[in-house]
């Protein structure tokens, strides 16, 4: 017999067609991407500088190979693949039913498990740019390069599009996300210990009554809920595939 929680959330997904997601890295981690914060995280490895540090707009300006040596090596996943939580969301736009997919990752796998409105906070790794022309660059020169810095052919130095320490959203990003949080039904938040802002702060801007949680370990936001589940969001998806 299915959790009583989870035939809830199950019959708010069949019932609704404006549901809004927001996701953190807890979503890739099934995708063999590490987080930033649990035990065996990004965070918690040993570098000549903090990752905290080396992810910073100054430090990128200051000491761009050093910046690049780390990035190269330790952000960018081209092999990983979209797991059973992309997938699931994918399908729930082509349903209709999902509006939006807000992101906190720079992974690219929602648009590769097949979503098509994904509103990136944090930029994509497959986004790259030149400080000088602005001309745009794929994922591959960047890779090509490495662990060089990568120039463009006018000598500017390749920035990747992703937003670092120090550095302030996308205004229209963050407009569209409040836009889509504010008229959400349902409203699920995924992989994500609710600790970064300003993102986190999303979260205020959803006034409904369908508040959904998932995330291994317990947020500060989680007696707001409705729903809480603490547990990979890529298992609960296929258990609410399961129900009946």
């Amino acid at each position: 017999m299915a959790d009583k929680n989870l035939l809830q959330l199950k019959k708010w997904l069949d019932e609704s067609n404006n549901i809004v997601f927001f996701g953190g890295a807890g979503v890739s981690t099934e995708s063999g991407i590490p987080d930033f914060r649990s035990v065996d995280g990004l965070y918690n490895t040993k570098y000549d500088y903090p990752p905290e540090e080396i992810l910073s707009h100054t430090f990128f300006v200051k000491n761009t190979k050093e910046f690049y040596r780390f990035y190269t090596d330790k952000m960018i996943f081209k092999n990983a693949k979209p797991n059973y939580a992309h997938y699931f969301l994918a399908e729930l736009e082509k349903l209709g039913k999902l509006k939006a997919v807000i992101t906190q990752n720079i992974d690219n796998l929602h648009q590769m498990a097949g979503s098509k409105k994904v509103l990136e906070l944090h930029g994509s790794v497959y986004r790259n740019y030149c400080w000088n022309c602005k001309k745009f660059f794929g994922i591959d020169k960047i890779l090509a390069c490495a662990p060089d810095v990568p120039k463009c052919d006018c000598g500017g130095i390749i920035k990747p599009d992703v937003v670092l320490y120090e550095e302030g959203l996308s205004n229209d990003i963050l407009f569209e996300s409040i836009q889509a949080i504010e008229n959400a039904e349902v409203f699920i938040i995924g992989g994500t210990s609710l600790s970064v802002y300003p993102a986190a702060s999303l979260v205020n801007y959803y006034h409904g009554d369908k508040l959904v949680l998932i995330n291994k370990t317990p947020t500060p936001y989680d007696r707001y809920a409705n729903l809480v589940f603490n547990q990979p969001i890529g298992r609960l998806f296929e258990s609410l595939k399961e129900i009946k």
